[in-house]
């Protein structure tokens, strides 16, 4: 079993701008600046590109745009998800005789919503896919709209099976973002881009076994959306997910490549070899868990930044500072007092 990371997962602004693309079709600007400072994010962050925002921003974000919008996917769709609608989706599995129905139970209620694009359940040579594919073949994708519906297909069978399910790969139809380090983070193992349609593939036999879930337990799932189904692993056995979790399972301590190397009973140069066949390489998930962990300090503690840096990693407060303006597009200070200002506070 992979160590539990001890830190909170940050999300690039890149995906924040994304997901407010159809909350800026129907909302007011004023409105749309009231909710995301309510948020706890500074609205001026969002217009740097390096900036990040908490997981508990993100989906604090997320849930505030569906009750002002009465939409649970942000307008993302022609036609508004009215609330309630994830409720009774689930409602709808709960009986099904094994995911692989319940997979196909979930293509069957989207498509009576949906006017834009259509889910189809495609079996091949043992593997099921979730296809989601256009009505019109002209029109251009929603791309957060994409994300969000292959992050609710693997996150609601996940939930079902009582465990994060393997996936075979995930696919795209939009061009690969320049930004790929982030998306091996949300969409780890085998994503690839361009594609005729975006997809979720998993090996049939996963999605042959049975479940048993309750109306309660479905009732608490909703309350907590959509943090528990947006922000789940896609495929917890990845190589760059253990290399992660490694690093993130200790935030005392700077991990070497030799160590995780070993604890992963691998050669340096294996380990690096398998990590760059994932599109990864050790120094970008190191950096990535220290910003992490840099941010999150910073936003839920009073700790000093020099000694956040140290605990983070670095011997040179100069050094922490250029790394943070590379991370953020802001300085440590800055960053801190933004935060302290949305909640009220002195700076």
């Amino acid at each position: 079993m992979p160590v539990a990371p001890t830190i909170t997962s940050t999300v690039p602004t890149a995906f924040v701008q994304r997901m407010l693309d159809g909350a800026r079709r129907h909302l007011a600007p004023a409105e749309l600046e009231a909710i995301v400072r309510s948020a706890g994010i500074e609205p001026g962050l969002l217009a740097v590109a390096a900036t990040r925002v908490t997981r508990t921003q993100f989906t604090r974000l997320y849930g505030d745009i569906a009750i002002a919008m009465g939409d649970e996917m942000l307008g993302l769709w022609s036609r508004p998800i009215r609330a309630g609608t994830l409720k009774y989706l689930g409602l709808s599995l709960l009986d099904a005789a094994s995911l692989l129905v319940a997979s196909y139970r979930f293509t069957r209620f989207w498509n009576l919503l949906l006017d834009d694009y259509r889910l189809e359940l495609v079996r091949s040579e043992h593997r099921v896919s979730v296809k989601l594919l256009p009505r019109d073949r002209q029109r251009m994708p929603s791309i957060f709209g994409h994300e969000l519906m292959v992050k609710l297909t693997h996150g609601l069978l996940s939930w079902l099976a009582g465990r994060r399910l393997p996936v075979e790969a995930v696919g795209f139809a939009f061009a690969r973002p320049p930004a790929f380090i982030d998306y091996a983070a949300m969409f780890p193992e085998q994503v690839s881009f361009e594609e005729p349609a975006t997809f979720i593939c998993f090996a049939e036999p996963v999605l042959q076994q049975r479940f048993s879930r309750s109306k309660g337990e479905l009732l608490q799932f909703v309350r907590k959306a959509p943090d528990d189904w947006l922000f789940v692993t896609l495929d917890e056995t990845s190589l760059v997910q253990r290399v992660r979790d490694l690093v993130g399972a200790r935030p005392d301590l700077d991990p070497s490549l030799e160590a995780v190397a070993a604890a992963l009973a691998l050669s340096t140069r294996s380990l690096s070899r398998k990590l760059a066949d994932e599109g990864q390489s050790f120094r970008a998930i190191k950096d990535a868990a220290r910003r992490d962990r840099a941010i999150d300090r910073l936003v839920r503690s009073a700790r000093p930044i020099a000694q956040i840096a140290a605990e983070v990693g670095f011997d040179d407060l100069s050094a922490f500072h250029r790394a943070f303006r590379a991370w953020t597009g802001s300085t440590p200070k800055v960053y801190r007092r933004q935060q302290q200002l949305i909640k009220g506070g002195t700076g």
